[in-house]
């Protein structure tokens, strides 16, 4: 993990992990294959993707009425941390986000885990909850490959990608429409701008490494609230039914 890295873990209370050399990381050895901290049969998580504006914290919080998910926002985490008073490298979270950049992903890995155990440590009630169970939404991430593996490998197994999608045009729209009250740093035409550029080079990629397992369901985002809250209650329904096993489109 390099220093900066590092100094972000202590910042932020994250344990380091054994470091190993390059030979010893890339060797086949089963004694360094990861367990992932949360069983996939008990934590149900699904990823929400799309691009800057595309209605995903909108759709979420329907979807946390519908059926009782605990709703993680990676970007919401961060912008907590870079405010939490204390925060020693808050500023430079706040430097990433407002240049549209990605947050080293041990960061938000980390933040996202923590909170997840928080979730089930609560012992909520309602479906999906009991015996140790819980079900995640988890928007706005992985935006990276790297992500998307270090996520798998070492909290849990992703059961489906909710994959929302609309033009550049109506993305542009709805954010800045939303940063007349938003106070979001990164709601400006530059930052939006930058935001698109990484979301096309890195997150795109996600989509496909996720499509190649069948893990995707791709929603249109253009229609309104409601009859895009209509379209991923369906595909999640099914999904909690067992009836989806492959890529969707909706």
């Amino acid at each position: 993990m390099p220093a900066i890295i590092d100094k972000i873990a202590d910042a932020l209370h994250i344990p380091h992990h054994h470091h190993h050399n390059e030979a010893e990381s890339s060797a086949p050895d089963a004694s360094h294959q990861n367990t992932p901290v949360f069983d996939k049969s008990k934590v149900t998580v699904f990823f929400v993707l799309g691009g800057p504006g595309a209605g995903k914290g909108t759709q979420c919080a329907n979807l946390v009425k519908d059926f009782g998910f605990c709703h993680l926002s990676a970007g919401d985490l961060l912008r907590a941390e870079q405010d939490r008073e204390g925060s020693q490298y808050g500023e430079m979270i706040r430097k990433y986000i407002r240049e549209g950049q990605i947050v080293p992903m041990e960061v938000t890995i980390k933040l996202l885990e923590n909170a997840m155990r928080a979730a089930l440590a609560e012992k909520r009630d309602g479906e999906g909850w009991q015996d140790g169970k819980g079900r995640f939404l988890i928007d706005g991430f992985p935006r990276k490959m790297d992500q998307a593996l270090k996520f798998d490998e070492d909290v849990c197994q992703s059961t489906m990608v909710l994959f929302f999608t609309t033009t550049e045009e109506e993305m542009s729209k709805r954010l800045l429409e939303r940063a007349k009250t938003s106070g979001r740093e990164d709601d400006n035409v530059e930052s939006i701008k930058k935001r698109f550029r990484v979301y096309k080079e890195q997150t795109m990629p996600v989509i496909e490494h996720y499509s190649k397992e069948g893990k995707v369901a791709t929603i249109d985002a253009t229609a309104t609230i409601e009859e895009v809250h209509q379209k991923a209650k369906e595909i999640v329904a099914k999904v909690f039914a067992g009836e989806v096993g492959r890529n969707i489109t909706a």
